[in-house]
């Protein structure tokens, strides 16, 4: 990736994130954040939510992947942020994804002083935003 090639508004991929309640489970463990709303659908429907929904944290950090494989190293991600506008739903169908969640990245400002890109994130759900302001800015060699 050199940063002379680069220019604003240029796409830089798009991936599709199946996501299963296996995955809610496997974050859990791994996060250690066992909020009921994350795997007990009569506990999420009871606090009004549309059934389990994914981790926030799961969700920022796995549309994140397509820039850090843009990128070519996840340490040239130097700062990543968004917003959260809708829950990710994920219904049990026995290990088949309960949810699929689209992601495109597109550059969305360029800094040559810093050498950086800034990496603005389009993730949503049966075409409606799960996350607005997704924003990475990468270091470009």
């Amino acid at each position: 990736m050199n940063f002379a090639e680069l220019e604003v508004g240029q796409q830089i991929g798009s991936r599709t994130l199946e996501i299963s309640r296996a995955d809610l489970v496997k974050y859990a463990g791994a996060s250690g954040d066992f909020n009921p709303i994350h795997w007990n659908e009569r506990f999420a429907r009871g606090v009004e939510l549309p059934g389990v929904i994914a981790h926030g944290m799961f969700t920022m950090g796995a549309a994140v992947q397509l820039v850090t494989d843009w990128a070519g190293d996840p340490a040239a991600v130097v700062s990543y942020g968004t917003r959260f506008t809708k829950p990710v739903p994920v219904a049990d169908l026995d290990g088949e994804p309960g949810a699929v969640v689209e992601v495109s990245g597109t550059i969305g400002a360029l800094d040559a002083n810093a050498g950086t890109a800034r990496i603005d994130l389009a993730v949503t759900l049966d075409g409606q935003k799960v996350l607005v302001k997704a924003q990475a800015t990468v270091r470009v060699a």
